[in-house]
């Protein structure tokens, strides 16, 4: 049997708790197996560990619930313990990420989104490699909230290479921030859905969430954090390297890619490649794989990106028979 003790701090009890402990009594009916006391301003919970987690999930997701709206009531716990008339047990089989804006429930829908997830648990350094659709830059996002949500880092980092994608960044107006600002809307509109706005704003503002070009990264140290690279297939070896030697004390990192989009220049080899070759080997870092199969928008989209991959590979085995005939010669 493991313990583990929360310390409310900061929380008006009376309502947190409920009248007669009843939102507590709420949690501790939805998890039978463990035992939840409340004592002053502790919450001390004693059961199986991955119980335990799924308790501490559910009272950080009150804690903010009740930051956000400043008051706590019976039918918000069951909200909570309720995920869209599915119980929260069988909710969490699905990995609830986090509860965004308006009550979204932001959660894997595929297979390999769960592995995704899966994998951001149990490694530090995590490729997420797929095509546009699949919803990888999506999860990376949630992953990084819940952490900073659950205090397990104390700021979120995200990065893009600057590179244009067919247009011209020069003649684009504004300074360079707001030149920036649309490669980088796919970000904002991620934590847009996670993040109420005025919070938003705050974290921005106090740099606990930084959203800046891979550029800025040279010469950093990057503890403490949730970093974020997207895009990864537009860096060059020496840009996914530089990054790569970012990583500091607590941090977790999640880069995403998409090998059939890369925006280089023609010769330039993508660093994101060269590095999936390089590290496959190393302990520690995980590889997940994201396919047509996985894409969450249009149904014509999964029928594009497999046509896209099809096209890809043919030119990558067509590519490497050349290759190979010019050795032989």
């Amino acid at each position: 049997m493991v313990e583990k003790v929360i310390t409310l701090e900061n929380v008006p009890l009376a309502e947190f708790l409920g009248e007669a402990n009843e939102n507590i009594r709420q949690i501790a009916a939805a998890f039978p197996q463990s035992k939840i006391i409340s004592r002053g301003n502790e919450i001390r919970i004693q059961g199986g560990a991955p119980e335990i987690l799924r308790i501490n999930d559910v009272l950080n997701l009150l804690l903010e619930h009740m930051d956000r709206f400043g008051h706590l009531t019976p039918e918000n716990v069951k909200d909570y313990l309720d995920v869209e008339g599915v119980p929260f047990e069988d909710a969490n089989r699905d990995q609830v990420i986090v509860f965004g804006n308006k009550g979204i429930v932001i959660k894997p829908k595929s297979a390999n989104q769960r592995k995704l997830v899966e994998s951001a648990m149990t490694n530090d350094l995590v490729f997420a490699l797929g095509p546009a659709g699949t919803g990888k830059t999506y999860i990376a996002v949630a992953l990084a909230v819940r952490a900073l949500k659950n205090r397990e880092v104390k700021r979120i980092i995200i990065t893009r290479p600057a590179v244009e994608a067919g247009e011209n960044l020069g003649f684009l107006p504004g300074d360079l921030q707001e030149k920036l600002d649309p490669y980088l809307r796919p970000i904002y509109d991620a934590l847009q859905d996670m993040v109420p706005a005025e919070k938003l704003k705050y974290y921005q503002e106090t740099r606990v969430i930084e959203i800046a070009p891979l550029a800025y990264m040279r010469g950093r140290t990057l503890h403490d954090a949730f970093v974020l690279l997207d895009e990864a297939q537009n860096t060059t070896n020496e840009q996914i390297k530089m990054f790569l030697t970012r990583m500091g004390p607590n941090s977790k990192v999640i880069i995403t890619g998409d090998q059939t989009q890369v925006d280089l220049p023609i010769r330039q080899k993508s660093g994101l490649s060269e590095a999936l070759k390089i590290l496959k080997d190393v302990k520690g870092i995980g590889m997940v794989y994201l396919s047509g199969k996985d894409v969450v928008r249009h149904r014509l989209v999964k029928s594009i990106i497999e046509a896209y991959e099809k096209d890809h590979y043919r030119k990558e085995q067509e590519r490497d028979e050349s290759s190979s005939r010019k050795n032989n010669a």
